[in-house]
């Protein structure tokens, strides 16, 4: 590395870089950096209040509508009429959540009769109905 001053005339090219400059700048870039990061980083301590994460689900009744080989309705376990049935079900579409109708069918009951059972869940405006059956079977 050269430290000419380039009062030489021997007219030649200067081939090699002046390295002081440049690390000049970077101590002062490097110095700069210092002095800000610690402006940067200040910040104001505040005693945040505690909450729990954990949300408040409130899980939907389960209803179960089964029609027997004779074609009468039990909910859960008492026998009703189609009109008891119709008043139930108004009943149960008012709260909320609306609870979950599970309906079992007996493999020798009328499609008629299970079909009517469907639509009465449907005309009272319940949205989860499903099917139970057995896998064995």
């Amino acid at each position: 590395m050269s430290f000419g001053g380039g009062f030489d005339d021997d007219g030649e090219v200067m081939s090699e870089i002046n390295m002081t400059p440049l690390v000049d700048v970077m101590l002062v870039l490097l110095i700069i950096f210092i002095i800000t990061v610690p402006v940067i980083t200040h910040s104001v301590k505040v005693d945040l209040p505690r909450a729990s994460n954990t949300p408040n689900q409130v899980k939907p009744d389960t209803v179960n509508l089964a029609v027997n080989a004779a074609g009468v309705i039990h909910w859960n376990t008492d026998e009703l009429t189609p009109a008891e049935l119709d008043a139930r079900l108004a009943e149960a579409a008012q709260k909320q959540p609306q609870p979950e109708i599970h309906l079992r069918g007996d493999r020798k009951a009328n499609y008629e009769e299970v079909l009517k059972v469907m639509a009465a869940v449907q005309r009272a405006g319940i949205l989860k109905l499903g099917f139970v059956t057995d896998p064995q079977g």
